[in-house]
């Protein structure tokens, strides 16, 4: 599957390790509503396309996972700083 980088020269390993990174620090950076969006980028970064088959959780089943992943990100990160814009708001608007 990863065939293409055994002919790589070195400046082509280190311009997709570079492409590769500011991928992951994109993704890393994401804050606010943002974290909650499918990040189908992160998958445009390899060099293999494919149509992920995703499955869509019912409603239910979906808001008990956002709110344990809320209730992590407490745990996980009591010092961030509360973001008080609304979904929707120019505030919470970021290029993705």
């Amino acid at each position: 599957m990863d065939d293409d980088l055994s002919v790589m020269s070195r400046e082509q390993l280190a311009e997709e390790v570079r492409r590769l990174r500011a991928g992951i620090r994109a993704h890393r950076d994401t804050t606010g509503h943002d974290l909650c969006w499918h990040h189908p980028q992160l998958w445009e970064l390899l060099p293999e396309r494919v149509d992920p088959a995703i499955a869509v959780p019912p409603w239910p089943t979906f808001l008990r996972g956002c709110l344990r992943y809320r209730e992590s990100l407490d745990r996980q990160r009591p010092d961030a700083p509360p973001d008080e814009a609304e979904y929707g708001d120019e505030a919470s608007l970021r290029p993705t």
